[in-house]
């Protein structure tokens, strides 16, 4: 018998695991915090109870009515987790927002969910708290910015004592509204209850194994529904020891750190690892030796130990589509790489391949207690399970146009099911664009070649009314760099044009694309081309370049340099 959100067992909730672990393991380290200079900072099981008892006193002293909202905006952190659990222990709703969201998103997010307060953490550009409403209270955690709030988490913990006993907690009750990123448009609030990412825990780990001696580490958003279920509430679930990375500078260094055994990333910081290793090793050279018998066996134990995973048992990529090639080349290393998809509306929990399988280009089978359908006149992917969300927050029309009539969730996504019911994504349904010749192209498997050069990081297909479609694509920082050199430049060139050949000839003559436009400038969360989890913005793509297709085309060259 499948079990509903709403009988799960309320000692697999948050607070309740924190609780267990405060008790049984009050000594083992829970939270490793990079400080700098080669400094961290430990926190037991113990002293994370402690602080996020203390700070819940000071919420509830608020006297707001239960269920309020409380809002996290910041990098990840240990304290992002403790001010995380601190607002669920004190009876509120947590509120996660991304540090990159601008001023005029961060306001819209905390007036939408009527945040009563907001925990302020590590934050590169702090402008955005200016358009903080008044009646919203900040309070700076450990590594938030100077003079970002006029509360501080450590004065509060010594002024407040710590609460006693745990809450009791219903399973329906919300527990946080995760505001979607999205690639158009306002964010929408999805709201999840207690029940749902209890259940989601539950049905998603079945299928690998996790303990309190593995390590993480976190560094995707945790505003993001995948590093908030994978690694914080895993991490309560299993008791695991979670590791906080610096910096992007530090990363390499952070990663040395942890040597996480489970390790979840997007694909495109896959692709980052495979460019970094052929840029130490050409692919033809690695290749002739893993190769050799012995020689290939300490070679791939070299590669991983420079990226901190020699000791990792479960490598993880989702959040957008994987490319296959990079697929094989990290399992060629030794690295058992599984692919996962899910959506913020469903805790992220819906389909992944199997630890040890050999899938490569579908994203497996239902997880236990998950259904899945094609939509027969759409293609459309659609799921149901004791995960999905409540609704969007204060929007019901919108709740409606994103459930079926028979509770199934539309996941906008296009796939298609072989025999042993293993899906394959072919594409967002909103993504496919008509040409001028009225054919219609789905962008994600043209996208997926592409990026199987060394020096393509990310690209997007476009040319909705033209004759044949284009691609902008963005070289990886390396290339970027050597692409300086004239000489470098015209071979990079070269080696472009007989990519798009070779991608041509695989595709039907409507498919085909006129040219490569390529851009040197990376595209990053903070300017706008991609989401928090580096998922490209395709309205940003052509509102920025659309005006020079037509010269692009009219160029007749198969490969322009954009400035």
């Amino acid at each position: 018998m499948v079990q509903t959100a709403n009988t799960v067992d309320p000692t697999t909730f948050p607070v309740q695991r924190l609780c267990h672990w405060a008790q049984t393991a009050p000594d083992r380290t829970y939270l490793t915090q990079p400080l700098g200079q080669g400094q961290v900072q430990n926190i037991s099981w113990a002293q994370a109870a402690d602080e996020v008892r203390r700070i819940a006193t000071w919420l509830q002293a608020q006297g707001w009515p239960h269920g309020s909202r409380v809002a996290i905006v910041g990098k990840n952190s240990a304290h992002w987790v403790l001010a995380d659990l601190a607002i669920l222990m004190a009876g509120h709703v947590s509120v996660p927002i991304y540090p990159t969201f601008n001023g005029e998103a961060l306001a819209y997010i905390l007036s939408h969910s009527e945040a009563r307060a907001c925990f302020v953490g590590k934050m590169d550009d702090a402008n955005s708290l200016r358009s903080v409403p008044a009646s919203v209270a900040l309070v700076a955690l450990p590594l938030a910015p100077s003079g970002s709030a006029n509360l501080q988490w450590d004065q509060l913990l010594h002024q407040n004592a710590p609460l006693a006993g745990t809450p009791h907690t219903d399973a329906d009750a919300m527990c946080t509204i995760i505001y979607t990123s999205g690639t158009t448009g306002q964010p929408k609030g999805v709201v999840q209850t207690f029940g749902a990412i209890a259940w989601g825990i539950t049905s998603a780990t079945q299928r690998i194994r996790i303990t309190e001696q593995d390590r993480m580490i976190s560094y995707l958003p945790l505003a993001h529904v995948a590093e908030r279920m994978l690694v914080e509430q895993a991490s309560l679930r299993f008791g695991t020891h979670i590791y906080f990375a610096q910096s992007l500078d530090t990363f390499l260094a952070d990663m040395q750190r942890a040597r996480p055994t489970i390790f979840f990333s997007v694909p495109r910081l896959w692709v980052k690892f495979r460019q970094g290793v052929h840029e130490k090793m050409p692919e033809r050279t690695l290749r002739l030796l893993l190769a050799i018998p012995g020689v290939g066996m300490l070679v791939r134990r070299k590669i991983r130990k420079g990226l901190g995973l020699d000791q990792c048992h479960l490598a993880a990529g989702g959040a957008a589509p994987m490319p296959a090639d990079v697929l094989a080349f990290f399992r060629g290393l030794g690295l058992d790489l599984i692919e996962v998809y899910g959506m913020t509306e469903n805790c992220g929990v819906s389909h992944s391949t199997l630890p040890g399988g050999s899938s490569v280009g579908t994203v497996g089978l239902p997880y236990e207690g998950v259904e899945s359908r094609i939509d027969p006149d759409s293609g459309e992917i659609q799921m149901r399970c004791p995960a999905l969300m409540s609704g969007y927050f204060k929007s019901p029309e919108q709740t409606a146009q994103t459930m079926t009539a028979d509770g199934w969730l539309r996941t906008g996504d296009k796939g298609r099911c072989d025999a042993q019911g293993q899906l394959t994504i072919t594409g967002r349904v909103k993504d496919i664009f008509k040409t001028s010749k009225g054919k219609y192209v789905a962008p994600a498997p043209i996208e997926e070649m592409l990026v199987a050069h060394p020096d393509i990081e990310a690209c997007a297909v476009t040319g909705a009314n033209l004759a044949q479609p284009l691609a902008v694509v963005m070289l990886s920082q390396d290339a970027a760099l050597r692409c300086a050199d004239l000489e470098t430049r015209v071979a990079l060139t070269l080696s472009l044009e007989e990519h798009l050949k070779a991608i041509n000839a695989q595709l039907e003559h409507h498919e085909q694309l006129d040219c490569l436009a390529v851009v040197t400038t990376l595209w990053t969360p903070e300017n706008g081309f991609v989401t928090p989890t580096f998922k490209v913005k395709r309205n940003k793509i052509d509102e920025t370049y659309a005006q020079q297709f037509e010269a692009w085309v009219q160029s007749a060259q198969a490969v322009v340099w954009v400035p």
